[in-house]
């Protein structure tokens, strides 16, 4: 997953915009924070959190340096105000789920708010027109492929999934957002002449 964050990274630099849905990021960002600071994973998980956090954060970071290229009639005032109900309601909505479930791994909220940012990965596609500003299809294949190497381990693997008609359900329609993604994405370089291998 870091690698397809990093591409966001290099992908919103270049295209002068963010690459992840805003409400997305917003939910990211304070998973990230939860499960790095406040209910802190075991070490190696906790270790990928960190990166993971670091590499959302460069995303915030463009959101506000780039965010008059995709809202130009928003003041800054009311991006930042927006920014910040986001980011409470995220992470308030997140903790409490995690507190009320007793999912101290942050297992259901991980893949809804997955399968959250696979829909609007749809949005923005749609919302942006023409062109594919902030999105590739590097980042659309590596994300579905990330995303579906992770559900089948825990499919297979994890007893929390294995016990559960909820998880299972969010990987199945995970995967078909983001095969419907990267079929547009795809079907876009081709519309456009855009040569594949193109970040």
């Amino acid at each position: 997953m870091d690698s397809y964050l990093s591409l966001y990274n290099i992908k919103g630099f270049k295209d002068k915009t963010y690459g992840m849905p805003f409400i997305a990021l917003c939910a990211n960002i304070s998973w990230e924070l939860i499960f790095s600071f406040i209910l802190p994973h075991s070490p190696l998980q906790l270790f990928v959190n960190y990166l993971w956090f670091g590499l959302d954060s460069v995303i915030v970071f463009q959101f506000f340096k780039y965010h008059k290229n995709e809202f130009p009639n928003m003041s800054s005032l009311k991006v930042y105000t927006s920014f910040s109900l986001l980011i409470f309601s995220a992470f308030s909505i997140i903790l409490l789920d995690t507190i009320m479930l007793g999912d101290h791994r942050g297992v259901y909220s991980a893949f809804g708010q997955n399968l959250l940012m696979s829909i609007l990965f749809l949005v923005m596609f749609f919302k942006r027109g023409r062109g594919l500003r902030g999105q590739s299809i590097f980042i659309a294949v590596i994300k579905m492929m990330g995303t579906g190497l992770t559900s089948l381990h825990f499919y297979l693997y994890e007893s929390v999934s294995q016990n559960s008609f909820v998880l299972p359900s969010l990987f199945v329609s995970i995967l078909f957002f983001d095969l419907l993604y990267v079929f547009l994405v795809a079907n876009k370089y081709k519309k456009n002449n855009i040569p594949i291998l193109k970040i």
